[in-house]
């Protein structure tokens, strides 16, 4: 078992006494990334991009609480290594994000609240756009870690989070160029059930 998946396991098995008693959330969101890599490739030039997201997420717990969910996300940044026949505009996949977070001001059943959070990320790759590299010349999947802040007023949110890739993009030593960084924006209803 992959050391990212145990320490998942490990934080839910830890959450879950207060699970049975916990008030559930659904979200569904849709919003904007904003991705670029750590570094430029030997030969060309890397930028960042603007990106999409949809998809949702439930939250677990009021005032302490664990989010997990998943989008279908666009990640926008253009790499091009003209020395190794590289035109790459960006992918798209599955981006799992499992997050523990707290109510700085409020709780989840307020009309305002203000929440900081922070966790794990994983994303798995469905296509690629572009010439030069497939999805066989990508980490598939990605790992990252997760920080961010929302905003909860009456029934809608916004999120706003950082994820910064542990594992390099690219598997190619020709076509070095890091790890990825995103910025994501959501926005979207809350549902309490």
């Amino acid at each position: 078992m992959h050391r990212t998946h145990a320490a998942l396991l490990l934080l839910a098995l830890a959450l879950a006494p207060g699970a049975a008693a916990a008030q559930l959330t659904l979200k569904p969101a849709a919003g904007v990334t904003f991705s670029d890599v750590t570094r430029d490739p030997q030969s060309g030039q890397a930028s960042g991009k603007v990106g999409w997201q949809a998809g949702g997420t439930a939250l677990l717990g009021e005032l302490l609480y664990l989010e997990a969910g998943a989008f279908y996300a666009r990640k926008s940044t253009t790499i091009t290594a003209a020395s190794h026949g590289v035109d790459f505009d960006g992918l798209t996949g599955l981006r799992v994000p499992v997050v523990v977070g707290y109510h700085l001001i409020g709780d989840a059943r307020g009309f305002l609240s203000v929440r900081a959070f922070g966790g794990a990320s994983a994303f798995f790759v469905t296509a690629v756009d572009g010439r030069g590299l497939s999805r066989g010349d990508l980490e598939d999947p990605t790992y990252g870690v997760v920080a961010g802040v929302g905003l909860d007023l009456a029934f809608l949110f916004a999120d706003l989070s950082s994820e910064w890739s542990l594992t390099d993009l690219s598997t190619l030593k020709t076509v070095d160029v890091g790890a990825s960084r995103a910025l994501y924006l959501n926005v979207g209803l809350k549902f309490p059930l």
